[in-house]
């Protein structure tokens, strides 16, 4: 939604961060925590992280909250947290999707709540925004399993490719940015391996949202002008400290919004 504040556009921002990873009896993310200040919880499927309970308990949570529930497929790789490209043929791609969005669908069902949008989980993600046909594949999947479901994927510099893709197959997008993140001058993520990938102070954080919101160019790598058309922001909840930033996103958000 955008609003036109003092002259200038607000974006609302949805907050979106991935939830439901406990599996068994292990236990990962502050879910509980995090819950109150986000907008769209991604819950894992059982294929990275997650299982039947986690599921049911994270869309309980979710439900308790007004927040709305996105699946969050992945490649079948538990021990590598879905995180390692794999091999799979359009085929496979498709029926991972159907698999897994069925599976929290069934429980939405029963407890009275709904999958409302999809968002791939890690390397699935990276490859579709990499690769045309696994973008493709991701999307054909998505339409064919109906209720025109947003799928969620990256902003960049140029969203145009990606765009024309969704309006040919039916799907809408939903382009998300990070806060915590520097990018490229491409509007991609500038690889965690590189110093100065991941912004740790939670002022720039906050202050990179806000720009987002506004519309404002943020700084690409290089030291150009980056423009990013997005529509929600991914936080974390894994920590503590990720908790506090989120808390503090939603009150500069809130805030904008409010002026």
């Amino acid at each position: 939604m955008n609003m036109h504040m003092g002259g200038r556009q607000v974006n609302r921002l949805l907050l979106n961060c991935d939830m439901g990873e406990s599996f068994g009896n292990w236990r990962m993310g502050l879910d509980a925590e995090v819950m109150p200040y986000i907008d769209c919880a991604n819950i894992a499927c059982g294929y990275h992280a997650g299982d039947p309970g986690s599921m049911r308990s994270t869309v309980a949570l979710a439900l308790e909250h007004g927040v709305s529930i996105g699946a969050h497929p992945a490649y079948p790789d538990l021990v590598g947290f879905g995180r390692r490209s794999m091999a799979c043929s359009v085929e496979e791609i498709r029926d991972l999707l159907h698999y897994q969005i069925g599976a929290l669908d069934g429980i939405c069902k029963v407890l009275g709540a709904k999958v409302s949008y999809i968002k791939p989980h890690g390397a699935l993600y990276n490859d579709m925004m990499a690769d045309p046909l696994k973008l493709r594949a991701v999307l054909e999947a998505v339409a064919a399993y109906g209720s025109d479901l947003p799928l969620m994927l990256m902003a960049t510099a140029d969203d145009s490719a990606a765009q024309a893709l969704g309006d040919e197959i039916g799907v809408p997008l939903w382009f998300e940015a990070f806060a915590d993140r520097a990018y490229t001058a491409s509007g991609h993520l500038v690889s965690r391996r590189l110093p100065g990938a991941v912004h740790h102070d939670p002022a720039r954080v906050v202050e990179q949202a806000v720009r987002l919101a506004r519309g404002q160019a943020l700084v690409a790598d290089d030291g150009s002008a980056l423009l990013l058309n997005a529509a929600t922001l991914c936080v974390h909840g894994d920590n503590d400290s990720s908790v506090a930033a989120v808390r503090q996103i939603r009150q500069a958000l809130d805030a904008l919004e409010a002026r």
